[in-house]
């Protein structure tokens, strides 16, 4: 049986969401993925004004004058909410916790796809993929996924971001759209998110602390890393240990960036110190206009 307290998470999370997908996000979703969705329809000669990524590169070198692809927008669209629920995501040092933050974005996504008539799945990872919620419509099942997400129990510490995406690979062949949030501490999945990105949408949603990235002066202290449950004395009063620590910080996120850019993953930034609302509407806008 569901904990109450679960079920209380849950409403208080529908209602959050409710108003901002109601009042802005639904529209700026819609506006993104209306017409990612698409297949093939015909082919017809290229018109002036035609987009010319739509350019069908054989029919025009048979026919020796351009021609267009023409597609038409699929009725639904399937969402993935790809989750690393690693214990990294137990920290957090302001409001919430970063696995909070995640399955709050989740519900957001989750309730903004279904308003569109599309069907959401779940893949819930740590160094092994530890649940799968087949893609569905519906309230109800939206409420499952983010009962999912808030009641699962670890049994994992570590993250295997390449695992989870080979996965993706095997449980769906039809192009779907895939969030995938996790605060990315993990090496070694480019590759893997590289081939999923050719068949599918994939959109990075990566939730990082204040902390992780710079260590205040608080004399000497105990950390544990999460995911090894090693510990680890730190000195914070020398300024070349926070220094140090700052630089780390910013290098991976640089690296991780141009992994993304390199082969044109999307990617969202959120903090636990600022509402994810404003990220997720900006990069939203953003996309939508590169796509009109």
């Amino acid at each position: 049986m569901i904990p109450k307290e679960i079920l209380k998470k849950v409403k208080r999370i529908e209602i959050q969401t409710r108003g901002v997908v109601n009042d802005v996000f639904s529209g700026e979703y819609h506006s993104v993925f209306k017409g990612r969705g698409m297949e093939f329809s015909e082919v017809r000669e290229y018109q002036l004004g035609d987009d010319v990524r739509t350019i069908d590169w054989n029919v025009t070198a048979r026919m020796g004058r351009p021609f267009v692809k023409i597609f038409e927008e699929e009725r639904e669209l399937t969402v993935i909410l790809l989750v690393d629920v690693s214990s990294s995501g137990e920290f957090g040092t302001v409001q919430q916790m970063k696995g909070e933050i995640a399955a709050e974005i989740c519900a957001l996504l989750a309730f903004s796809a279904i308003k569109n008539n599309d069907k959401v799945g779940l893949v819930i990872f740590t160094d092994e993929v530890e649940k799968f919620v087949a893609p569905k419509k519906g309230k109800s099942h939206v409420l499952r996924v983010v009962r999912e997400i808030l009641y699962h129990r670890p049994k994992g510490r570590g993250t295997n971001i390449g695992k989870a995406l080979q996965f993706l690979s095997h449980i769906t062949h039809r192009r779907a759209v895939v969030f995938l949030v996790s605060d990315f501490i993990n090496t070694d999945y480019e590759k893997a998110l590289q081939i999923a990105n050719r068949r599918h949408d994939i959109i990075a949603i990566s939730i990082t602390d204040p902390r992780e990235r710079e260590l205040p002066n608080v004399g000497f202290i105990e950390l544990e890393d999460a995911e090894t449950g090693e510990t680890f004395l730190l000195d914070t009063t020398d300024p070349a240990v926070r220094r140090d620590i700052a630089v780390r910080s910013k290098e991976n996120a640089l690296m991780r960036e141009k992994l993304f850019r390199s082969i044109q993953v999307d990617h969202i930034d959120i903090s636990t110190q600022q509402s994810y609302i404003e990220p997720l509407i900006r990069f939203f806008r953003m996309r939508a206009k590169r796509f009109r």
